[in-house]
């Protein structure tokens, strides 16, 4: 082989390893040699001069003199404000937390209203009793709870978060404990910075204690939805309760403490995955906290006896930053539309409060919608949130036939798997079944069985079953025919289980075997 040639096969694999690591440029070069290796050419390596170029790295050693300090987040100092949103907040808490507290108290016909009892395997609620046959039920409720959520979040925003939330009702409640045990905002950012003292250690542990006190009365009455709430309490006091119940308590307990006097907006704006999808559903016609950057802007201070201040080139804020200090999440709604901003709207009290003071126009935040911030027309009915209206109520619907067609008893057939048949001492054909019967409702019930079949068949065993309020009875019968009666090697037949009292009656097929050849 000549010299300076390559051999082809060589070349082209060169190649072929090059492109497919993308590296165009110097498989075209080899590919141009191949290609005069293949006229036999000798092709002049070409050399590409290399430059050192010094790099010089600078390794920073840390300083042993000081404290490397981790701080993942500033702790946010709410301050009080008052106003109508405020009010509307503090009252649907109270109306809620009140609900909460008093629904597992209620009793319904000598038991307790609503008990979700896991062990049994049923959920009471008032006269209705569900099993895990209804499982369709709580998958309704599951979307009827989302598509609601959907809907008012695509007309109002994140009004759910700001004002039923579960997190934000009981991190408000933290909040209060702390405005009346250690005081305002800026008396809590003081104590914070004094050094320890017996005044300062009193009121950090009230108000832990408080926490503390408030979260495990929640979370027995968390735990009393699943289990007989007033046992739950004497005998966990007592020292008597079971190891899961109490085990329960204290773990809700714990995370109750955690979430509300720890955590608090960590949970809305890291862990809560709401926060992260709800702009799917805001459009230019939510309504959301907003804040008017065109009236507002430029900010700067100034007097209340200063009517010329857009001569100035200033706006109406005033750059307090009072709407900062109210957030519970604490950001400001200033820099606009932000996933942090739950609604609750206490910015909008405490700009309103402060517009009022200084004689301006109320509204410099509010909820409005990004349309009437541009001067456009908001439309309130518009293909999404029709979308969501109409999907909401065909489950709804769903959701109210299913109650409404639910038959409160259940009927299983089961064979007797030693014989499909045998030959009675009467000469008759008999098949053995076993039945189930099942009642679902909370009251004892009377319930009639029977058979129908092409063929008379004869009944042996009970034709009526009396059974208490969920309570499952296995129910033994013979069937018997005359072997004459039909030459089918078996018959279609079906069995009924009617309800005594409301006439309601549930079917279900099974077979005869009649032993024919």
């Amino acid at each position: 082989m000549a010299q300076g040639i390559r051999p082809k096969s060589a070349v082209l694999l060169q190649a072929q390893k090059l492109l497919c690591y993308r590296s165009k440029f110097f498989a075209a070069k080899l590919l141009y040699s191949a290609a005069h290796a293949v006229t036999g050419t000798v092709v002049d390596q070409q050399k590409i001069d290399i430059k050192n170029i010094p790099v010089h790295v600078e390794v920073h050693k840390p300083d042993a003199g000081k404290a490397a300090v981790y701080h993942p987040r500033d702790r946010i100092y709410v301050r009080a404000v008052k106003g109508l949103h405020q009010a509307i907040r503090r009252y649907m808490g109270f109306v809620f937390m009140g609900l909460f507290m008093l629904l597992p108290w209620l009793r319904y016909d000598g038991h307790q209203a609503i008990l979700l009892d896991i062990g049994e395997q049923k959920f009471n609620i008032f006269a209705l009793t569900l099993w895990p046959q209804d499982f369709t039920i709580l998958a309704w409720i599951f979307i009827i709870a989302a598509y609601a959520l959907f809907f008012v979040t695509t007309f109002y925003g994140r009004v759910w978060c700001g004002y039923l939330c579960p997190q934000s009702v009981w991190t408000f409640i933290f909040i209060w404990f702390e405005e009346k045990i250690q005081g305002t905002r800026n008396q809590r950012m003081k104590l914070d910075a004094d050094p320890w003292s017996v005044g300062k250690f009193f009121k950090k542990a009230a108000t832990h204690f408080c926490w503390l006190a408030f979260s495990l009365l929640t979370a027995l009455i968390f735990v009393g939805y699943f289990t007989p709430v007033a046992p739950l309490f004497v005998g966990f006091f007592t020292l008597e309760a079971g190891f899961w119940a109490v085990l329960s308590v204290l773990f809700f307990t714990l995370c109750t403490y955690g979430n509300a006097g720890w955590m608090r907006e960590i949970m809305c704006t890291h862990i809560c995955p709401y926060a992260r999808f709800q702009s799917a559903m805001f459009d230019k016609d939510t309504f959301t906290v907003t804040y008017d950057e065109k009236r507002g802007e430029n900010r700067g201070p100034r007097s209340r006896k200063d009517k010329d201040y857009k001569d100035k080139g200033l706006g109406d804020c005033i750059d307090c930053n009072l709407c900062v200090q109210v957030c519970p999440t604490g950001i400001d709604i200033r820099n606009g539309l932000q996933y942090e901003c739950i609604n609750c709207g206490a910015c909008i009290d405490a700009c309103d409060d402060t517009m009022t003071k200084m004689g301006y126009p109320t509204g410099l935040i509010s909820y409005t919608t990004e349309h009437s911030l541009n001067g456009k027309p908001t439309k309130v009915l518009r293909p999404k949130l029709l979308g969501y209206l109409l999907v909401l109520l065909v489950v709804c619907s769903a959701f109210v036939w299913t109650l409404y067609s639910r038959v409160p008893f259940e009927m299983n057939i089961i064979r007797d798997r030693g014989a499909l048949y045998r030959i009675s001492n009467d000469g008759l054909i008999e098949n053995t079944f076993t039945l189930s019967i099942s009642n679902k409702s909370q009251q004892a019930v009377t319930f009639k069985l029977s058979v129908a079949a092409e063929v008379e068949l004869g009944w042996i065993g009970e034709q009526q079953v009396s059974l208490q309020g969920g309570e499952t009875r296995n129910v033994p019968i013979s069937l018997v025919m005359d072997p004459y009666a039909s030459t089918a090697k078996s018959l279609d037949i079906n069995f009924s289980v009617a309800q005594s009292d409301s006439g309601q009656v549930l079917e279900q097929h099974s077979r005869f075997f009649t032993g024919n050849p």
